[in-house]
């Protein structure tokens, strides 16, 4: 077999696995699907609401145009992938991968990141409580330490991409690990909070000051629903 059709194949399979995936768990408990479709997920709070750390203009631009944009490219590869197994066009479902990983991960990624926050007036802000910071003062040493470390990884990333506070599947433990553009956290790891370093996440307000938004998102991060991720996965 060529080299190129091993690559055609292992891509294949790999687009084929997500796609099936995708379409029957929806990847994440919170990402929306009706009916084989991704959706848009409502947000448990008014745009406005993550103010003054995070403005209600930049809230609806990301949720309603940017998450959007992957729920409507989701589909289509989805769609794609599907016409073409069905004629047994294996090269034209293979070449679909590239689309089908940044905008599932995009849709995927985004659906946690809005569970991950919310109103400083309500459960945003603080410090995590319960088992989830036994955790990070055992991994990290204490939570002052982790919040530094995920910053630096956030200033770390280079152009587009996230940083995620992981469990190691296998080990119980917590780790940081970054992705670039919207490659989603898989394999020995499971995603319990994610910060969005992309531009789109906070130009707007904050322009090239993304230490500044790396300082607020802090302010409004929802601890006990990522205490709750913890403790479930």
């Amino acid at each position: 077999m060529s080299s190129t059709l091993l690559r055609t194949t292992s891509a294949l399979r790999g687009a084929l696995r997500a796609s099936r995936a995708l379409k029957t768990t929806g990847a994440l408990a919170s990402t929306g699907f009706v009916r084989g479709k991704a959706t848009l997920p409502d947000l448990p709070y008014d745009y406005g609401a993550l103010e003054p750390y995070i403005s209600g203009k930049i809230m609806e631009l990301h949720h309603a145009k940017h998450h959007q944009t992957y729920v409507n490219g989701l589909n289509s590869a989805l769609d794609t992938i599907a016409e073409a197994e069905g004629k047994g066009d294996f090269t034209k479902a293979a070449s679909v991968a590239p689309l089908l990983n940044f905008h599932g991960g995009g849709h995927m990624n985004h659906s946690l990141f809005w569970e991950n926050l919310a109103p400083a007036s309500r459960e945003g802000g603080g410090e995590p409580d319960g088992a989830l910071k036994k955790a990070i003062d055992s991994d990290f040493g204490s939570f002052d330490t982790f919040r530094k470390q995920m910053n630096t990884a956030l200033a770390g990333i280079q152009g587009s991409g996230w940083a995620w506070l992981v469990k190691d599947k296998a080990a119980g433990t917590l780790n940081l690990v970054t992705r670039a553009n919207q490659d989603p956290v898989t394999g020995p790891y499971q995603p319990l909070m994610g910060i969005d370093a992309w531009e789109h996440a906070y130009y707007l307000q904050y322009e090239n000051r993304k230490a500044e938004y790396f300082e607020a998102i802090w302010n409004v991060i929802n601890w006990k629903t990522v205490g709750a991720r913890f403790e479930k996965s």
